[in-house]
């Protein structure tokens, strides 16, 4: 048994879950009429409500207990502070200093990182005022239209999901495309939509080595090149590079010039902060970018200074662990009542289950306990119609937060009332169910005869006590996405914390990478291969025997 499992506040924690396990939401609002203003608070614009929980002022306290147990206070100075707690390679943890507006020098190796980072901010922001202005040209003297990321993982769901989620504010004239899939359609889609004369490539990758970014910066390179007469220096004023690695974005061809740095201490899943966020720069601008930068630091503040009590990203990261831990829900949903958000899933996938998805804690040890869940969800009102079904009477218990703005960006008659109806109601919904009587009262009410009432009645039953958490905010602007996003990444800090785990990591990426780069050589040869188990021979020689007919 782990330190954790073995601990006072878990085993209280337990029989705390033994004794509410059953317990109704719908009748602790009734034996508490205080419930709501007990269980929600209001940051900046912000509004956070958790009473549809089960739970009572007892579990919050103990849950809190579990955090001041694994000295979450200090993991966070740490972090905060620059201290090197990715244990597995060496690195400070620092997304947190690319958005810091003052206070004190923050130091890695012995150098002071805030003076860097301000630097390539100031390049990025000189750069976007040239693209805009028009200042800067394509190899004709056309102004840029289009902005083409190819990266992959946190080099392109977080400015993917931003631009998407921020194209309101999008800078007129200019279009962005991500490409990411190595599959050769995406990039080939892609580049049927654009005009080399006035087409920015811009080439996100860390390490620049980065197998699928690569292969499709590469094919964009001979596209562009193609196109303009095969002139080498024509490349200068269409591709960028955002990389910490100068010898290979020199060596692929760009003008070192034009590389914006980041450093080994920004995590790909948290570096649209960083060089990686250009493009939104490019596409929003940069004083919006520079707003959304601005958020994430206030909720940064707000996670760092607020007690537990009232701290936002602690207490969806304690709901988290009593749903997973104690309840045994595997699966968590995100349903945003915003469709600039639909990509924000997308993102959050990657951000919690990269960082928790771990059975090793940070001794070495493999853990006695479940860590991070699956992350999936959609936008309402388009999810209600797909798979609410199975969160309202599904065998599963699926815990899941609701977001919502109170103003729409686009308000046209009715529709920001109905969907905020639908927010509201859903809600409710999954936390009062409805019973036996009442649907019988229903079924009797509309003349359903009673020999088709007993075949029916279950099925129109719903259980309740379906938890959710409800965040409204004001309106989608860039600030307030910075602070939503800064939310969820400190959520998943705080549940790595209490489950001991490395969550800045990512090692289950490699082996399959690995792997695939033996198949590669292999699959270039015509003869048949024997070096792996039969499934895996079988497959590729069955591919070799159809391909090469």
């Amino acid at each position: 048994m782990s330190l954790l499992t073995e601990s006072k506040v878990w085993k209280d924690l337990n029989s705390h879950y033994n004794e509410i396990k059953s317990t109704k939401m719908i009748d602790l609002f009734e034996a508490d009429k205080d419930r709501f203003n007990k269980f929600s608070f209001e940051f900046d614009d912000i509004f956070f409500d958790y009473s549809k929980n089960i739970i009572t002022e007892k579990t919050i306290e103990l849950l809190i207990s579990l955090a001041e147990q694994s000295d979450l206070k200090i993991w966070i100075e740490k972090m905060f502070s620059g201290a090197k707690i990715n244990i597995t390679e060496n690195r400070a943890v620092l997304h947190v200093a690319l958005r810091q507006k003052n206070g004190d020098s923050v130091y890695v190796d012995g150098w002071d990182v805030l003076p860097k980072i301000k630097s390539v901010q100031n390049k990025m922001k000189d750069f976007c005022k040239n693209v805009h202005s028009g200042l800067w040209q394509g190899y004709s003297g056309k102004k840029v239209t289009d902005i083409v990321n190819i990266g992959i993982g946190g080099s392109d769901l977080g400015p993917a999901m931003v631009c998407d989620a921020l194209k309101y504010y999008a800078v007129e004239g200019l279009n962005v495309h991500f490409v990411s899939n190595v599959d050769g359609t995406h990039i080939s889609e892609t580049l049927k939509k654009l005009n080399p004369e006035t087409v920015l490539f811009v080439v996100a990758s860390k390490t620049f080595t980065t197998q699928e970014t690569i292969a499709n910066a590469t094919t964009a390179k001979k596209w562009f090149l193609e196109k303009t007469g095969n002139n080498e220096k024509n490349i200068e004023k269409h591709f960028i590079a955002l990389s910490t690695n100068e010898e290979a974005v020199k060596n692929f061809g760009i003008n070192t010039n034009n590389m914006f740095e980041f450093w080994n201490w920004v995590g790909g899943r948290f570096s649209l902060w960083s060089a990686i966020g250009l493009p939104i720069a490019l596409y929003i601008g940069y004083d919006n970018y520079d707003k959304l930068l601005e958020g994430a630091y206030k909720m940064d503040l707000h996670f760092r200074n607020a007690p537990f009590e009232k701290n936002i990203p602690v207490l969806l990261a304690l709901l988290g662990v009593w749903y997973n831990n104690f309840f045994g829900c595997r699966t968590y949903a995100i349903i945003p009542y915003d469709q600039y958000l639909e990509k924000l899933t997308d993102y959050l996938q990657q951000l919690d289950m990269e960082s928790n998805g771990k059975y090793v804690d940070k001794n070495g040890e493999f853990v006695d306990y479940t860590t991070g869940p699956v992350i999936w969800g959609k936008p309402g009102t388009n999810a209600q119609h797909s798979f609410f079904q199975l969160i309202h009477q599904g065998t599963q218990l699926i815990p899941a937060d609701f977001l919502c703005p109170i103003e729409n960006l686009n308000d046209i008659g009715e529709h920001h009332q109905i969907l905020l109806s639908n927010f509201f109601g859903q809600t409710e919904a999954l936390m009062k169910g409805k019973n036996e009587n009442e649907v019988l009262l229903e079924l009797r009410k509309s003349g359903v005869p009673d020999d088709k009432i007993k075949i029916i009645l279950n099925h129109k039953v719903f259980q309740g006590n379906k938890p959710t958490n409800s965040i409204l905010y004001q309106k989608l602007t860039p600030e307030l996405l910075g602070k939503i996003l800064a939310i969820y990444e400190h959520k998943v800090f705080v549940q790595g914390i209490i489950w001991n785990i490395n969550s800045f990591d990512q090692w289950g990426v490699e082996l399959g990478k690995q792997l695939a780069g033996k198949i590669l050589s292999e699959l270039k040869i015509p003869d048949k291969i024997s070096s792996h188990d039969c499934s895996t021979n079988g497959l590729i020689n069955y591919y070799k025997s159809k391909k090469n007919k």
